[in-house]
């Protein structure tokens, strides 16, 4: 009987670095990028949003950061992910998902250092083709520990679908609910991070996860407390 040999956590985050770089989209041609990426996945794979002419963008780019996963081989965008920061909406409640939360959901977060990840997409096609797809999101996460050091953000606020925490949850990311339920593209978990919280946690629970994510607490200097990676 053939054996199936299983990848541990560490060598399917080795076989990922190999494979995807993260980049920040700081240049028009990559944030063309991520709009196409964004068109593919939530206009035609989804049906979530109707884009036009192939891009998919909204009124909130203007002030978003943006990151995109590339695969090495083809140079193709395979996931996008954007952060918002509230000190450029005046505010926790000029997010984006303050329109569809309860109001004063956001109150208690810090009201200029947090970010609202949104537009997290990976392609359905490299999903279903690629042997690290489910590490595809921590490559993500990767770019949203990036940005959120640049931007000098402590907190993180999203709008997830329950398959999402509870899988970001399997790596030790925890993700906390913030309210209830709410309806947006089907019933969605309005959830928070404490980027700090959340650091601490990875590191004592997956060592390899946060050395991937922080890349070995590197990420989290500025904006989260360098002691975590001391």
């Amino acid at each position: 009987m053939a054996t199936i040999e299983v990848q541990s956590v560490r060598e399917q985050i080795l076989q990922a670095e190999s494979e995807f770089s993260v980049v920040h989209a700081d240049t028009p041609e990559l944030v063309h990028e991520v709009f196409r990426l964004r068109y593919q996945v939530y206009c035609l794979e989804r049906g979530f949003e109707r884009g036009y002419e192939g891009l998919e963008t909204d009124e909130f780019d203007v002030h978003a950061s943006h990151v995109l996963l590339i695969h090495h081989d083809s140079g193709e965008a395979v996931g996008t992910v954007r952060i918002i920061p509230s000190w450029a909406t005046d505010g926790v409640e000029g997010l984006p998902m303050a329109a569809v939360c309860a109001p004063d959901l956001l109150q208690h977060l810090p009201p200029l250092a947090t970010g609202e990840i949104s537009r997290f997409a990976v392609s359905k096609v490299r999903r279903m083709s690629c042997r690290v797809g489910a590490l595809l999101r921590l490559g993500l996460f990767q770019g949203v520990a990036r940005l959120s050091r640049d931007l000098g953000l402590t907190h993180a606020c999203a709008i997830m679908e329950p398959t999402l925490i509870r899988l970001l949850q399997m790596h030790a990311i925890r993700c906390l609910p913030l309210g209830p339920l709410v309806e947006y593209h089907g019933l969605r978990q309005p959830a928070h991070i404490d980027l700090a919280a959340v650091a601490d946690c990875a590191r004592t629970e997956h060592w390899d996860v946060w050395n991937y994510c922080t890349r070995g607490g590197a990420l989290l200097r500025g904006s989260v407390r360098e002691s975590v990676a001391a």
